[in-house]
């Protein structure tokens, strides 16, 4: 499970090159005269940031050469999430950038910045939709303007491929609202089109699930098509679909088995080719036990088809990649979760046999980014939780990560101007202030350490992809959220060493989920939209449902001052008994795989939006010039030949700008053949 900007502070605070290719020559580290420039594009609805890699120039030679590695194969299977994302996508990209590095028109026009903004939004999103909305990009320009573009540049691109640009086709990537087909409604590549939702249902009843009280994730790696009538799973594997993207993510998987800091690292890098040479589930749950109990060494990664938020059935895999070393200061202070893992689950407000008499392995670290791919970038998450496998947490344990360098390029890019407009009163805005920044940390360590590894499901109750099918990932994130929040303002905290003052951070905590859950999250969305997206919807369930639930203590104050509405929250303790309360609930939706109970939560409140609010929180929005979703470039990593042909050092520097890295990831990085986009000669 993986937290994508999901604490509400960090809403307001924002909202490589292979040895044997040719090396591009980047610009150093951009520097201002306050330091690190961390702001790099904005156009639409996004702005561009860069990280930094502390600690980078302290790992040794063998240790920077696993980094390396482990980034380039990242890399090597980066177009593997635009072909997911949906079928036209890589035709679509690459012509797109063709017409960009060929056309010698002028480009000062309209039209032409038009253009570029949409081809930048595609880039962003790794493919025609919105990355967060799912809806599709709607481009400014003409269809005339883009068939001129192809003419004057000899590029080709015909058919349903240029159609679905302009046209009402496909427009909803992932598609789960109530009611509707929501596979045969969704464009993700994870389906032929002509495949519905009761042929997947009827499909996974019958298929392999693995051994008993150890199953695999069904579907996890593979495109559900249709031959002679009959559904048929095509695996993602070396001489199988995405055959030649996964042959050079292998390829550069055994160096890294060969500069491995310990045996155990070389063990899991061994079980992760052999799955993807396979394609076996069993091997890949093999890899996730070998690599949650690799717990030694400063290099990490994430490699494979991981979170399925992007499967409306909730069984494929988005292809992901990140690469990272441990964080040594903050991962000292906060194993200290980790360590008290049992205390929690024993202390949580979950029916009794709900909890977990042990709860297992539990690896908690903060770490900085190296490298990021697939489904993690641009956009990236800031916390992640894995294996996904429910089984495989409760036996073998789980890693949880707070990625450390990219929380504080958000922070350090931030400002307040949106907290001051949205905040109720004078202090609120200074708790958020001083404690804010910790609130958040330790609401996502909270969420990932304790959250996602706390509960049990109930002996013969299927997994919730099979239970609460498309609501399971908004009543996970919710309910890792609520045992966030449930322990925010607990003084057990402080008792840890982890707070200075355990109530001033829950405070602060409590003010920012709140704020953002009924209000300035809508300024993701358009006016009159639905919330779709899964951690959206959990934000606004918890926070309407307290809400609502509180009235008749007046825990949450709706009020009205000079046209513009804020909350306040009255009592804290009270908001914390409601958390609880909640949180026992949806476990025992999980627990008991109970479907209607868990689609009247969401559907009740975390799908439809206030109308007026939205209207009013975008038009109070409209005076920020800072776009409300970010992403990232990532640093370049180049690597030094001595005399004999070996890598003697490896070296960070920034891309200059957003557009030369993805036009440097579409020369170096492309493995897979569209086979829609013909490039005239």
């Amino acid at each position: 499970m993986n937290v994508k900007l999901m604490a509400g502070a960090l809403l307001l605070i924002v909202g490589l090159i292979s040895c044997n290719k040719k090396k591009v020559a980047e610009k150093p580290v951009l520097e201002t005269e306050q330091g690190f420039d961390y702001s790099v594009d904005q156009f639409a609805d996004i702005k561009i940031l860069r990280y930094q890699i502390p600690g980078f120039e302290e790992l040794t030679l063998k240790e920077k050469k696993l980094v390396y590695f482990l980034t380039q194969a990242g890399l090597a299977g980066r177009d593997i999430i635009w072909d997911q994302n949906y079928r036209h996508n890589l035709g679509i990209r690459e012509a797109l950038e063709h017409i960009y590095t060929h056309y010698k028109g002028d480009k000062n026009t309209d039209d032409w910045n038009a253009f570029e903004v949409y081809l930048k939004r595609v880039w962003f999103s790794n493919g025609i939709h919105h990355h967060y909305s799912n809806d599709k990009i709607i481009p400014e320009f003409s269809a005339d303007y883009l068939n001129l573009l192809l003419t004057e540049t000899g590029t080709e691109l015909k058919g349903e491929a240029f159609e679905v640009i302009f046209n009402d086709k496909d427009n909803k990537k992932v598609n789960k609202k109530k009611g509707v087909d929501i596979v045969a409604s969704s464009a993700v590549n994870f389906y032929d089109p002509s495949v519905t939702d009761a042929e997947v249902e009827a499909f996974y009843k019958t298929a392999y699930k693995g051994p008993k009280n150890t199953p695999i994730e069904a579907g996890l790696n593979s495109k559900l098509v249709k031959e002679n009538g009959k559904l048929v799973e095509k695996i993602w594997k070396s001489g199988g679909l995405y055959g030649s993207a996964i042959d050079e993510i292998i390829k550069w998987l055994e160096r890294a088995q060969g500069v491995a800091e310990n045996e155990k690292q070389a063990n899991a890098l061994g079980l992760l080719m052999e799955y993807y040479k396979t394609g076996s589930l069993d091997t890949w749950d093999k890899y996730c036990i070998a690599w949650a109990t690799s717990t030694s060494g400063n290099i990490d990664w994430i490699n494979g088809f991981i979170e399925v938020y992007n499967d409306p059935k909730g069984y494929r895999g988005s292809y992901e990649s990140i690469v990272q070393i441990k964080d040594f200061e903050m991962s000292r202070k906060m194993s200290v979760l980790t360590e008290n893992a049992q205390w929690f689950e024993d202390n949580a407000p979950l029916l009794k046999e709900h909890k977990k008499e042990k709860v297992v392995g539990v690896s908690y670290k903060t770490v900085n980014v190296v490298g990021e791919s697939g489904d993690a970038s641009p956009s990236t998450p800031i916390g992640v939780n894995l294996p996904n496998n429910n089984w495989i947490r409760q036996q073998h344990g789980s890693k949880s990560v707070s990625l450390g360098n990219i929380i504080d390029a958000y922070n350090h890019f931030g400002g307040t101007d949106r907290l001051k407009e949205f905040a109720n009163d004078a202090e609120e805005i200074e708790l958020e202030e001083k404690y804010g920044e910790i609130g958040d940390k330790l609401h996502t360590a909270l969420h990932e350490v304790i959250g996602h590894a706390s509960g049990q499901i109930n002996q013969g109750i299927g997994q919730p992809k099979e239970t609460l099918k498309n609501y399971a990932s908004t009543i996970e994130e919710g309910r890792a959220d609520l045992i966030g929040l449930y322990y925010l303002m607990d003084p057990k905290l402080q008792e840890l060493g982890l707070v200075d003052d355990w109530e001033k951070v829950g405070k602060a905590a409590y003010d920012g989920y709140i704020r953002n859950g009924l209000m300035t999250q809508l300024v993701r969305i358009n006016l009159g939209d639905d919330i779709e997206e899964d951690h959206m919807v959990n934000r606004q369930w918890v926070s309407a449902w307290a809400y609502e639930k509180g009235k008749a203590d007046n825990v949450i104050e709706k009020i009205t001052r000079d046209d513009k509405t804020y909350y306040n929250i009255n009592d804290y303790s009270k908001l914390r008994e409601l958390f609880g309360q909640l949180l026992q609930e949806t476990q025992r939706m999980k627990s008991e795989g109970d479907f209607k109970a868990a689609q009247d939560l969401v559907e009740g409140y975390g799908v439809k939006v206030d109308q007026a609010i939205h209207a009013e929180v975008l038009e109070r929005n409209s005076q920020f010039k800072s776009a409300p979703y970010s992403g990232f470039v990532n640093p370049v990593l180049v690597v030094e030949i001595d005399a004999s042909g070996e890598v003697s050092d490896v070296k960070v520097t920034q891309p200059e700008n957003f557009v030369s890295q993805m036009l440097e990831y579409a020369k170096t990085h492309s493995f897979l053949t569209s086979n829609l986009m013909k490039v005239a000669h």
